[in-house]
């Protein structure tokens, strides 16, 4: 239930497109920062966003994690992203939060980002993965889309480019499976567009 009470909070990041990003990776938006370990995106050590990019590029968990000052490897990520050409933003620019949680159903939207122009500013684009369902359900909610089974992706038509759109499992703790598992539907993904660029 929307309350009008709550602070509105705006993005607290730039989206991060680096040159020639090839798959946008959206989210609904970031938890409040007394949840973040590091000033990035898919910042809360309990996210398993890169232990996922671990498995699928090093079949390492820990890859991106610095385990023992539980944080995660803030340049070894950066870098992995503008090799691999990953851009990462969230569906969401300005929310309420309707309750004092970081979960999405507790999320209200004040003001959705404009999806027009983030694919406009990344030209080489030709994926989008959503990971999670309020994010899904705003991106296919503005194109128009029926939105795929987790795991699948739909095709869909931005301008001159045919641009797929990937649903992927929450990297959340609160979806119910385990980070292995969830690995496993983001590989094809990883496999098809990503490790291509991506030097061992």
């Amino acid at each position: 239930m929307a309350t009008g009470s709550a602070p509105v909070e705006r993005h607290p990041w730039e989206p991060f497109l680096p040159e020639g990003t090839r798959v946008i990776m959206l989210g609904s938006f970031p938890p409040a920062p007394h949840r973040w370990c590091m000033d990035f995106f898919y910042p809360n050590f309990n996210n398993d966003m890169w232990r996922i990019f671990g498995l699928c590029l090093h079949h390492d968990r820990d890859w991106f994690v610095d385990v023992a000052h539980r944080t995660y490897r803030y340049e070894r990520i950066v870098s992995t992203l503008r090799q691999l050409g990953v851009g990462l933003y969230d569906t969401a620019v300005a929310v309420r939060r309707t309750r004092n949680t970081a979960s999405d159903k507790d999320l209200e939207v004040v003001e959705a980002t404009d999806l027009d122009q983030l694919l406009t500013m990344a030209p080489c684009c030709v994926a989008v993965v959503t990971t999670g369902q309020k994010a899904t359900d705003l991106f296919t909610g503005h194109f128009g889309i029926a939105p795929p089974r987790v795991g699948a992706f739909v095709e869909f038509t931005f301008g001159a480019r045919t641009i797929r759109l990937y649903r992927m499992p929450s990297s959340s703790r609160a979806y119910p499976m385990k980070v292995e598992r969830k690995a496993e539907f983001y590989q094809p993904l990883f496999d098809e567009f990503l490790k291509t660029n991506h030097q061992q």
